[in-house]
């Protein structure tokens, strides 16, 4: 078994999951962090951390789906380093200090200017976009 990241992590990213994670199985795209499966020691610790439940266990049916996405982008992505997140991320939920929640990625438009290159980040939000609408 092992966790994985769905959709509600979409524009949210807010660290508080990957703060107490023992083995630092996370990955950071633009729009969301995902769990690499093969270095997750299915400890269950970030899973009740996470401020906005995007956090399953792979035996769930909702996140049967979103296994192989997590692994794909956990291998294209950068780790979360520790000391990247103690200077750059929140690690308190903004509908926690009454802020508006996340906007999800298909409520955005984040495809690449005409003529530019695509980004992982775009091809993310149009994997998770496909699947969700």
């Amino acid at each position: 078994m092992t966790y994985v990241v769905t959709e509600a992590c979409i524009r949210c990213k807010y660290m508080d999951c990957v703060e107490v994670c023992p083995v630092d199985c996370f990955y950071e795209g633009d729009n969301m962090l995902v769990i690499h499966p093969d270095e997750c020691i299915d400890c269950g610790v970030c899973e009740p951390e996470c401020p906005v439940d995007a956090i399953l266990p792979d035996t769930e049916t909702a996140a049967e789906r979103w296994l192989e996405l997590n692994r794909e982008y956990s291998n294209a992505w950068p780790t979360s380093s520790r000391a990247r997140r103690a200077s750059t991320r929140s690690t308190s939920h903004p509908s926690r200090a009454g802020a508006e929640p996340p906007v999800r990625a298909c409520d955005t438009a984040t495809l690449a200017e005409p003529g530019a290159g695509p980004e992982p980040r775009q091809f993310v939000t149009l994997a998770f976009c496909h699947i969700l609408c």
